[in-house]
């Protein structure tokens, strides 16, 4: 099988992202003596400022993290106290909207970093600050996604967000693809943390925990509570509004560390989130594949993209009826990974494509949908959500999110998954240099559901890094950006891994597909029964019989859906690869 590059193959780290020069900062870190977690937060904090349309500071990021067992940091922000959906309705909203101000919530992906760091690294605050303000002060080479990114929206920042127009634009322009950027101001927001932090303790662990109450309960805590509340700046809903987030929000809330939720898919335990965020739709997608004749299935055969999809379908149904914050809804997780439960919800995948919206009933609960999802006709066509814009109707990627991963020569293993704080839809906070979240936007404002807005909750977010373990060792951490199409681009890769018996490069290499079946995350909350959003790399023969099938298919370039990356520990030897769609993914190791 053709490969664009190889696999990486060494035993002293790896590093694997979805831009070069965090993957580059990630290596130099191990170089330098520091272990996975310390490289895995100074490569993270670059790809903040290297990818500012797919995530920023004031975003979100769930870590994956393996050190003598699977720990899961929640990096996700809450709702405001505010946010509740009366005062949505108040505003005659019937969606939460899907930039602005009003979807922000509380920005976690500091605190996560800074608590990964603090517990489980090795270098001080500093040292894992120095590659990202160095590049915000001194300037990196624009992608060309970014320009593009911000060309989109040049007119909207000078006519209704003159913060972000300052920060963003040259001369009332979009700076061009390749010139050298710089972001001082969030280079300066940087400096004055690390000083404030330093001036308070010389110990390394309380360096972070003062980093983290100088963001969340001084001076960025305040810049963003007077931001929300003075600005009233336009949104998607057509009107401008203040924001609810308050520094009161951000000064109450702190990052957690949780067990995950895990799967046994033969001799592989896969490890993700729990359902504040849909990581575990990838473990009801295997336990449904697994009453299957998937394994004895030929590799991307339409037979095998059949199975898939008719299965996404299905656990997405339930993601939807059923995944919430567990702290104020009760998910029945257990049921929904039931053997028996999955053996008779598999029993509704047959040779034809359904066109359905078909929750289950796990313990003989009965599924509560959003009002627009409940019946069939209620469903509208796709179309590219402004708030996190993951995939056009064409299948076209128009930027959301970033992945990393990280294996060091101790064992140490993670998967991380930033995102949120879109420099294209959300208005840039003068005094800081960045923007804030855009995540609640994922809320419904219809009362009951288990993804209801609810002050304190987190928004049932998609990003969704991914470990597997292989016979109880660490074998695996892999993740993609792509908003609801994460757990089905990574699903693929691994089944690709052990089924279609591929090597880590070849499994990111082979050609993919995505169901735009399931309801939309983003506003406006869309969905297309029975579309198949396919590589052409797939065949004419397996499109044509997909087709007949009932499938209703789209076909995109060749090299055009997904970018994962993987890092693997296997046997003697660490391995890693990266994907060439989208032109800037890198793997990195030795």
């Amino acid at each position: 099988m053709l490969i664009t590059r190889p696999e990486l193959v060494g035993d002293f780290g790896m590093v694997a992202s979805t831009h070069w020069l965090a993957s580059s900062t990630g290596m130099s870190v191990l170089e330098r003596g520091g272990n996975a977690a310390d490289a895995a937060a100074a490569a993270g904090f670059v790809l903040q400022v290297v990818e500012p349309h797919l995530n920023g500071p004031g975003g979100e990021v769930p870590i994956l993290l393996w050190d003598n067992g699977v720990s899961v940091i929640c990096g996700q922000g809450v709702a405001p106290r505010a946010a509740t959906p009366a005062a949505f309705v108040d505003l005659g909203l019937d969606l939460v909207p899907g930039t602005g101000q009003l979807p922000a919530v509380v920005p976690g992906a500091f605190g996560a970093w800074m608590l990964l760091v603090e517990q489980w690294g090795t270098w001080r605050l500093r040292d894992v600050l120095a590659p990202a303000l160095a590049l915000a002060h001194s300037g990196h080479p624009l992608l060309p996604a970014v320009s593009s990114a911000i060309a989109s929206v040049a007119d909207m920042f000078q006519e209704h967000w003159p913060s972000s127009a300052a920060t963003w634009l040259r001369s009332g322009a979009a700076p061009a693809a390749g010139d050298r950027f710089r972001n001082r101001v969030l280079a300066g927001t940087y400096e004055r943390l690390i000083a404030e932090a330093e001036s308070r303790t010389s110990d390394r662990a309380e360096q972070f925990e003062a980093a983290r109450d100088v963001w969340y309960r001084g001076f960025v805590a305040e810049a963003i509570g007077t931001f929300c509340a003075e600005q009233e700046l336009m949104d998607t809903s057509g009107r401008p509004h203040r924001g609810l987030l308050t520094a009161a929000d951000l000064a109450a809330w702190q990052p957690t560390v949780e067990d995950p939720q895990t799967f046994d898919y033969g001799e592989y335990t896969v490890c993700k989130t729990q359902p504040w965020g849909q990581g575990p739709v990838f473990l009801q997608q295997l336990a449904l594949l697994a009453h299957t004749d998937l394994a004895a299935t030929e590799h991307l055969s339409a037979d095998w993209v059949h199975t898939i999809v008719e299965a996404t379908k299905l656990a997405f149904a339930d993601r939807e009826a059923w995944y919430g914050d567990p702290r104020f809804t009760d998910v029945p997780m257990a049921d929904l990974l039931d053997p028996a439960y999955n053996a008779a919800r598999a029993k509704l995948i047959n040779g034809q494509a359904s066109l359905e919206y078909r929750p289950g009933s796990p313990g003989d609960r009965q599924p509560v949908l959003p009002t627009r999802w409940s019946m069939p006709d209620g469903t509208r066509p796709a179309q590219a959500g402004v708030g996190e814009p993951t995939i056009a109707a064409n299948g076209d990627t128009r930027g959301d999110t970033c992945h990393l991963d990280v294996v060091d020569r101790n064992g140490m293993m993670i998967a991380a998954t930033p995102s949120g704080g879109w420099l294209q839809s959300s208005p840039t906070i003068p005094d800081l240099g960045f923007c804030l979240s855009m995540r609640g936007q994922m809320f419904w404002l219809e009362e009951g559901l288990p993804n209801t807005i609810r002050p304190g909750a987190r928004p049932r977010t998609t990003l969704s890094p991914s470990m597997a373990l292989r016979d109880g060792e660490p074998y695996l951490a892999f993740g993609t950006p792509g908003g609801d199409m994460q757990d089905q681009w990574t699903l693929h890769f691994f089944l690709n891994v052990v089924h279609g018996k591929l090597n880590l490069q070849q499994a990111l290499d082979a050609a993919d597909f995505h169901s735009l079946h399931p309801a939309s995350s983003f506003y406006p909350r869309t969905a297309e029964p029975g579309r198949v959003v396919a590589e052409g790399r797939l065949g004419d023969d397996v499109l044509t019989e997909l087709t007949r099938r009932g499938h209703e298919i789209t076909v995109t370039p060749p090299w055009s859906l997904g970018r994962t990356s993987a890092v693997a520990s296997d046997g003697e030897w660490l391995k890693a690869g990266a994907n060439a769609r989208g032109g800037q993914g890198y793997a990195v190791g030795r």
